[in-house]
């Protein structure tokens, strides 16, 4: 387990992260009055979630491997984050569902159908629901974590001696 502790660190950081963006997003009324801006916005997460893994990989690399680590290293350990980050992804939802910003689906249903984005609020209240965002939570951390896992261990590696 000692081995792997900078990754649960920093998959806890992640978390917390994650959802401090969560309570950003409602505070700024993302969630609310400004919701047609939220899709857009939500995507600036990209920002803190790409930087958290370079802080991860870079303390893996001083900490663990001092200061030597290779591609396949970075990606292991990026992996693992990724993992974890994963597993929690449903509580983490259920935190940002029930706790910080309940009021979400509702506003998101009514607007999208009063867009017309979806057709009838069946079709709205299909997709914007607790279970359809866990099983897209899950996906979506599978996927990008191994994309930014992939791409930041490549910047983060220690370079050939010359």
């Amino acid at each position: 387990m000692e081995k792997y502790y900078i990754e649960i660190k920093w998959a806890v950081i992640f978390i917390i992260v994650s959802l401090l963006w969560m309570v950003l997003e409602k505070v700024t009324g993302l969630h609310a009055e400004h919701i047609d801006k939220q899709q857009y916005l939500t995507m600036g997460f990209m920002i803190p979630a790409i930087w958290t893994y370079v802080l991860a990989l870079q303390d893996k690399k001083r900490r663990f491997y001092h200061g030597q680590m290779s591609y396949k290293q970075g990606v292991i350990s990026g992996l693992i984050i990724t993992v974890i980050v994963t597993i929690f992804s449903p509580a983490t939802q259920w935190i940002t569902t029930y706790v910080i910003t309940p009021e979400f689906f509702p506003n998101v249903i009514e607007y999208s159908v009063k867009t017309g984005y979806h057709k009838t609020r069946a079709e709205a209240e299909a997709f914007f629901n607790f279970k359809n965002y866990v099983t897209q939570g899950l996906i979506g951390a599978l996927a990008m974590g191994t994309l930014t896992s992939l791409i930041v261990a490549f910047f983060v590696k220690s370079k050939k001696p010359a």
